[in-house]
């Protein structure tokens, strides 16, 4: 199914402009609506719950605060969204399709993961900013909630992209129902792209999954040219095999499954996922 409605989450945060760039290249391909969507937070639910020795006074403050915090983020993601359209000349369309890109600016009060996993459940494509340590947002629950929660392909983007029109496709191949359906949510960049290289990283656990060849076989039914190789970790973890072999042939978009064993032991002691997630320097586009 191509991508005709792509969900794009802006925050207000550094993230917004790059997210941006690369959910209109992928547009751009599809002739598809941007709905670009803003959570504003609850301040209700900003406060956490506090015991005995606060005052009402400072509860008050506190909750000022967030409603001051929550405002500046919906007008700095707004600007964001303006600038946006205004530099594209796009035209607004929210109640039905129109020729070209569209695009779409709402807001709603609540808690982030959980409206983006609601919204994400009517696109084709969530596109969202990589999560950083040392930034608050975009939070790792809403891109939790964006995976887990949506049944929609995910692409993860990294502060500085290396082009907002991914060419150069890898897959991430370990035979894996969440590796499929990653495959499945990325077809349409895969007909357009100029290479695709479908990549295995050969561990003890490769042997008897789903060949890269058989995955060959099927995307050349939906015409779909590609090549396949069997890296060696040599050493690395398979997050950074992946990630050092994406780099060596220049790939600028990386397709695979997300949480392929369980999220909570991935999260606690790492995994592919994870390693991805917090390393990669291009669009990963995931599903689970």
């Amino acid at each position: 199914m191509a991508h005709k409605i792509i969900l794009v989450p802006l925050d207000g945060g550094p993230s917004g402009e790059a997210v941006l760039a690369v959910a209109h290249g992928i547009a751009g391909r599809n002739n598809a609506h941007l709905e670009i969507f803003h959570a504003q937070p609850d301040s209700k639910e900003a406060v956490p719950l506090l015991g005995e020795g606060m005052s009402g006074a400072m509860i008050e403050e506190m909750m000022e605060l967030a409603d001051w915090d929550a405002e500046n983020r919906t007008q700095l993601a707004y600007r964001h969204y303006q600038e946006f359209r205004e530099a594209h000349g796009l035209a607004e369309a929210a109640d039905g399709p129109s020729d070209g890109i569209s695009v779409n600016w709402s807001t709603e009060t609540g808690r982030e993961d959980e409206l983006v996993a609601r919204h994400g459940r009517l696109a084709d494509l969530i596109v969202i900013g990589r999560p950083d340590r040392n930034v608050e947002r975009p939070s790792l629950m809403t891109l939790h909630a964006a995976i887990f929660e949506t049944g929609k392909p995910v692409l993860v983007v990294p502060p500085d992209p290396r082009t907002t029109a991914p060419t150069n496709v890898a897959i991430a191949w370990n035979g894996s129902a969440e590796a499929s359906r990653a495959v499945a949510g990325a077809m349409p960049a895969l007909q357009k792209a100029a290479r695709v290289t479908i990549t295995t990283v050969e561990t003890e656990k490769t042997a008897g999954r789903i060949s890269a060849s058989e995955l060959v076989r099927y995307l050349s039914w939906h015409g779909v040219s590609s090549e396949q190789q069997t890296v060696s970790p040599a050493g690395h973890s398979v997050g950074r095999a992946l990630l050092l072999q994406a780099g060596k042939d220049g790939v600028d978009l990386l397709v695979m499954g997300a949480y392929t064993h369980s999220r909570v032991i991935q999260i606690i002691l790492g995994g592919v996922t994870r390693h991805v997630l917090s390393e990669a320097e291009l669009p990963v586009l995931m599903s689970h």
